[in-house]
């Protein structure tokens, strides 16, 4: 019999994936790289992603530079800047942008800990939804006839331990996201 829960581990892979890029998009006060990845700058007409227009560097642990390899895209990559949600306001010298992270309040901090731990269990969600998908999918594979009870159960079993490994795995993300946060 095929692994029929492979399909269904991909999927639970590809959620916890997107949850760690999700994650690393959170700004939490150290400059990363990372939270220009959803910044699109208008590169003569077609939307483009700053890290594919410029060179984007950490010289310092809060400051991240920005070079455009052309000149004239500077006012465009800090024209995208200003218009998303960053919250930074950009410095532009003529040949750099600089982007200064403040370090963030207490509040903010707890803030971002909320937000972290809700994509953490919006995450969770998503695998157990993939593991009702797998049930169902098992158990009208078992009325079909298509595989017997016991590798019904069998297969339940697998999906289950399965489910428990990644929402494990998804507490730990978790945890080590807000605990970075917490120790700024």
């Amino acid at each position: 019999m095929p692994d029929k829960t492979a399909m269904y581990e991909d999927k639970m892979v590809k959620s916890v994936k997107n949850l760690e890029s999700e994650l690393a998009t959170v700004r939490v006060g150290r400059a990363n790289p990372r939270v220009l990845d959803k910044i699109m700058v208008d590169y003569y007409g077609t939307p483009t992603p700053v890290a594919q227009i410029a060179n984007v560097g950490v010289p310092e642990a809060r400051l991240l530079q920005i070079q455009p390899w052309e000149a004239n895209m500077l006012k465009a990559v800090e024209k995208a800047i200003h218009a998303s949600d960053l919250g930074i306001n950009p410095t532009n010298d003529g040949k750099v942008i600089r982007l200064v992270f403040p370090e963030p309040t207490e509040e903010r901090r707890k803030t971002l800990t909320k937000d972290v731990k809700k994509l953490g269990d919006d995450c969770k969600v998503a695998i157990r939804n993939i593991r009702r998908d797998a049930v169902d999918s098992f158990k009208k594979e078992e009325k079909k006839s298509e595989i017997t009870e016991d590798d019904l159960k069998n297969l339940e079993a697998s999906i289950q331990k399965l489910t428990d490994k990644k929402i494990e795995e998804i507490d730990k993300i978790i945890e080590a996201k807000s605990k970075e946060i917490m120790s700024l």
